[in-house]
């Protein structure tokens, strides 16, 4: 009854031309755009009335974005046009909407959807429980996520309950994270990986043939560069592994809310107090340029140095490789151009001064 009552004030308030957004999430251009305004609405509406942090909502709804993008499979012409008004990338699966055993995969009516077990819910208070309306998607996954409490440990345990994959609460969890400490969802900038002004080269190397450690392909670019030439986080992110391999030596893995494993490698060192669980931006020095790996720890010197730069991805299922050059060459050029509107900004400044 009472999760009844706040999906009927959910849909009121949603519903109701008097209700504005709080004030959540920091203005910034993707969200100005109308798709992303209205995603932002959603999760702050369901927040405010269920207690459930807006980021993990957020963090959800871009988890399943980053699956279907990278999803191989092609939805067929009715699902396209029943998901073409939709702003929220979430698709429950139908025998979880609407029950394992329900004869009716159609069916949007809550009660019966309830007596065969079905998870669908009607969020905005139509008499429906429909799978392609984003309101009763979303309350239905705060309902899922919130089934034991708020608590950080009790969302995790339900995110696991739905996924059924470890790899998907850790990557859920740890873009909620990375939402929380900068309070918007517009995180797509990046940046190179060493410091711009450093003498270093690269070229593309990725799939080149490795043989230390037994014959395998090299997952990544190198860019060469003097021992201690600063190492700089690509992206926002959530550090997920520092430490050491010993075929990568000293490094360094990072997500991004976009999905992505940021693999830093060979490092002569960290950042002083970098350390895993935290969250970095790009431009964020977190190690140093080194030639270490190939064996036990501190070894070092069996190679130039350099940084090794992987890029990794997790499609739902497993964790893959792809070749990050292309990204690099763009990010570097994108870096260029900020270091440049910056030392014009800062020059115009001292003009006025």
């Amino acid at each position: 009854m009472y999760k009844k009552w706040i999906l009927t004030c959910m849909s009121i308030l949603f519903l109701s031309p008097l209700f504005a957004p709080l004030p959540l999430l920091a203005a910034n251009p993707l969200e100005e755009d109308p798709k992303n305004s209205k995603r932002v609405a959603l999760y702050q509406s369901v927040s405010a009335l269920t207690g459930i942090p807006w980021e993990y909502l957020a963090s959800l709804d871009q988890y399943e974005q980053n699956i279907h993008q990278t999803s191989k499979k092609q939805a067929n012409a009715s699902t396209e046009q029943s998901n073409s008004e939709r702003v929220l990338s979430i698709e429950v699966p139908v025998e979880k909407w609407v029950g394992l055993i329900n004869p009716n995969p159609n069916d949007v009516e809550e009660e019966t959807i309830q007596y065969f077990g079905g998870i669908g819910r009607d969020g905005d208070g139509d008499g429906k429980a429909d799978p392609h309306n984003d309101m009763d998607v979303l309350a239905t996954i705060a309902t899922v996520i919130s089934k034991n409490g708020i608590h950080e440990d009790s969302i995790r345990e339900q995110i696991w309950r739905y996924y059924l994959q470890p790899t998907a609460v850790d990557v859920i969890t740890h873009i909620a994270k990375i939402y929380s400490t900068f309070g918007t969802i517009d995180l797509q900038q990046k940046y190179f990986p060493v410091a711009i002004h450093a003498d270093y080269s690269y070229r593309n190397t990725w799939g080149d043939r490795r043989g230390w450690g037994g014959l395998r392909i090299h997952e990544g670019t190198d860019i060469f560069a003097n021992y201690g030439t600063p190492v700089l986080s690509t992206c926002y992110g959530y550090v997920e592994l520092i430490g050491w391999n010993r075929f990568g030596g000293w490094r360094i893995g990072i997500r991004d809310a976009q999905n992505q494993y940021h693999y830093f490698a060979h490092l002569n060192g960290f950042k002083k107090g970098l350390k895993q669980g935290d969250i970095v931006k790009p431009g964020d020095v977190i190690g140093s340029v080194g030639s270490t790996g190939y064996g036990p720890p501190g070894t070092s010197g069996k190679f130039p140095p350099h940084l090794h730069y992987g890029l990794y991805r997790f499609n739902g299922n497993k964790t893959y490789s792809f070749d990050p050059y292309p990204l690099l060459k763009k990010w570097e050029k994108e870096t260029r151009q900020l270091k440049k509107a910056k030392q014009s900004s800062s020059k115009s400044k001292k003009g006025r001064s």
